[in-house]
């Protein structure tokens, strides 16, 4: 058996949780009785070394800012790809090109760029201290470079140490081409570690085959050979609690810990229910692991109660792509019951309910990612979204009421969408000024996986390896689009200048939402809404008229006039068309294919600038 395992994240994890993979692989060698793997938190070093070779001129804020945004310009793939090539001026003129007609700031970046080579020459080092039989490297977005950099450094300095690779970006032919793009890489582990990484382990030490680890790539007389990645996911009953104690000893003999609000990670399901019937066109990040899977309310409660009494953190963030919909009548009302000061972080689905949302609420869920997208509900049917736009905008105003942060984008570029489909929203935003608006409106992106790209009848017939990578990787095209995750093609949909009104708007929603609320308050049997937006003349509107308070309820829930009328029989369509009429104008409802709803919020939360 190894005599020493050492677990690596590298940069560009996020620094203030732990690695959920090495957590997971450490439990799972634990409960295999291959012992207790050691890691290594290739965030934090890099960060403290950063931090100590500039005097604290680059810090935790300058590593978040690369690890946030520079995902999709492969910023931090290029900090180290100089050194992973040997090549100090690999890829500048190119990402200087890239920059210039993009209008991206890469000063940070180079600045990083030019400490990078040293903190390879460290962390192989470092590693190599613990003198480790087998080094496993887990890889999600933009850790492959800075993997592969302290990886190969580590092979030239001690090659008989064993290089494990596995994560994300080696899922299905993105492992096998980076096995065969890399032959210091000795194993890829493709599809969920839990089961193959053990497997692989005893096979090193001749108890089994190599030949029977699932999803395995591995060599035989310098020819690779790849085995099936698992037929069936793992059931959710067998992942296990992950361990985090090595990450948190760390952080709390760090520098970098005084700038840190430690979060933990809990995983309580794995795939995407929805996907599973309904993949989103543009979506690709469940790879082959779409199946859904959840962990029993026990076993979920159990597991939080276990990480949060254990490491003393109230910061929670669920990785799960979505919440399993029985966890609002199971999970969330027994989190509630612990009556703890959490903070937590969920995904869900867009159509959420009154009583969902407070259920949420509850369970000390304080923001949300609701995969919102677009609010125009033409472009959410391309996207095989299942919910309209109207029913996007309920949610906005009903999280808003219960104070929960919502995040979330607005994506265009889908090969059916024109002008015409939202007109009639953009002209509306301005009435949503109240509620929490996107982070920013984006083109869709070619991700390896969604529809999109496996279908090119879909809209996307031409592709190429996405322009990023090529001052990222000095590979040839093919070995190069066999291995990433994101592709170039013609673009549909909006032009740019067609989509400039859109980006405008958002510009404007996010200059008054700070400033602005809408709120429905019930005073002396009348409904009056205060309107205090910042675009829109400051008054109360009171209704007292016992048939327009009734429709004004109704149209909380987001109704057509006819279903209000027959819903209610009163008042008469006439009277109450002119009615929604005279709400529009003055912004008070969002109308949408028919139906209109009501936009006052039931609270008016404090907001920070």
């Amino acid at each position: 058996m190894p005599r020493s395992i050492c677990l690596a994240a590298l940069p560009w994890q996020s620094l203030e949780s732990p690695s959920l993979p090495l957590g997971l692989l450490r439990s799972a060698c634990a409960d295999a009785g291959l012992g207790l793997p050691w890691t290594y938190h290739g965030a934090l070093r890099w960060t403290e070394y950063l931090m100590a070779v500039t005097d604290d001129e680059l810090g935790p804020a300058d590593y978040t800012d690369i690890a946030e945004n520079g995902m999709f310009h492969g910023l931090g793939d290029w900090v180290f790809t100089g050194v992973l090539h040997d090549d100090p001026d690999f890829g500048v003129s190119t990402l200087d090109d890239y920059a210039a007609r993009r209008g991206i700031d890469t000063a940070l970046a180079t600045r990083m760029r030019g400490h990078a080579a040293e903190f390879v020459a460290l962390a192989a080092d470092e590693i190599l201290a613990g003198e480790p039989e087998v080094v496993g490297f887990t890889t999600t977005f933009m850790q492959n470079v800075p993997s592969l950099a302290v990886a190969a450094r580590i092979k030239r300095l001690a090659p008989d140490v064993v290089i494990v690779f596995g994560g994300g970006n080696c899922d299905g032919p993105m492992g096998a081409a980076l096995h065969r793009n890399y032959p210091f890489v000795d194993f890829v582990v493709r599809g969920e570690g839990e089961v193959a990484f053990p497997a692989l382990l005893k096979a090193l030490d001749g108890d089994g085959s190599f030949g029977d680890v699932p999803g395995l790539c591995w060599r035989v007389d310098g020819v690779q050979r790849t085995n099936d990645i698992q037929p069936h996911p793992l059931p959710p009953g067998r992942i296990p609690v992950p361990d985090f104690d090595d990450w948190f000893a760390q952080v709390e003999s760090s520098p970098v810990r005084g700038y840190l609000e430690p979060k933990l990670v809990v995983e309580t399901a794995r795939g995407c229910w929805w996907g599973q019937a309904h993949q989103c066109t543009f979506c690709g990040l469940n790879g082959s692991l779409m199946e859904f899977r959840s962990k029993s309310p026990d076993t979920v409660v159990a597991e939080l109660r276990h990480l949060v009494t254990r490491h003393q953190v109230l910061d929670v963030i669920a990785v799960d792509n979505i919440i399993d919909n029985t966890y609002f009548r199971t999970v969330l009302p027994r989190i509630a019951e612990l009556d703890w000061d959490l903070r937590v972080h969920y995904e869900v689905k867009s159509n959420l309910k009154p009583a969902e949302i407070d259920a949420l609420r509850r369970a000390g869920v304080a923001h949300v990612q609701p995969g919102i997208e677009s609010l125009v509900s033409p472009v959410l049917t391309m996207m095989d979204k299942g919910v309209s736009g109207l029913r996007n905008v309920r949610t906005l105003r009903d999280c808003e009421s219960a104070a929960l942060t919502v995040s979330w984008n607005w994506l265009y570029g889908f090969p059916e969408e024109t002008p015409a489909d939202y007109a009639d929203v953009l002209a509306q935003i301005p009435a949503l000024s109240h509620l929490q608006p996107p982070s920013a409106a984006g083109r869709i992106l070619l991700e390896r996986f969604s529809p999109y790209f496996e279908n090119g009848a879909l809209g996307f017939p031409e592709r190429s390896t996405a322009e990023l990578y090529r001052h990222v990787y000095r590979l040839a095209e093919q070995d190069m689009a066999d291995m990433v995750y994101l592709f170039r093609t013609e673009p549909r949909g909006l032009t740019e200048a067609q989509a400039e009104p859109l980006h405008a708007a958002i510009g404007g929603w996010h200059e008054r939402y700070t400033e602005s609320y809408l709120q429905r308050i019930d005073v002396d049997g009348a409904v009056v809404i205060q309107d205090r937006r910042a675009n829109w003349p400051h008054e109360d509107i009171v209704i007292e008229d016992p048939d327009l308070m009734a429709a004004y309820v109704e149209l909380e829930y987001g109704r057509s006039l006819p279903a209000v009328v027959d819903r209610l029989g009163s008042p008469s369509p006439d009277r109450l068309r002119d009615w929604v009429s005279w709400l529009r104008e003055r912004g008070l409802v969002f109308i949408e294919q028919g139906s209109i709803l009501a936009l006052a919020t039931t609270a008016a939360p404090v907001k920070v600038g």
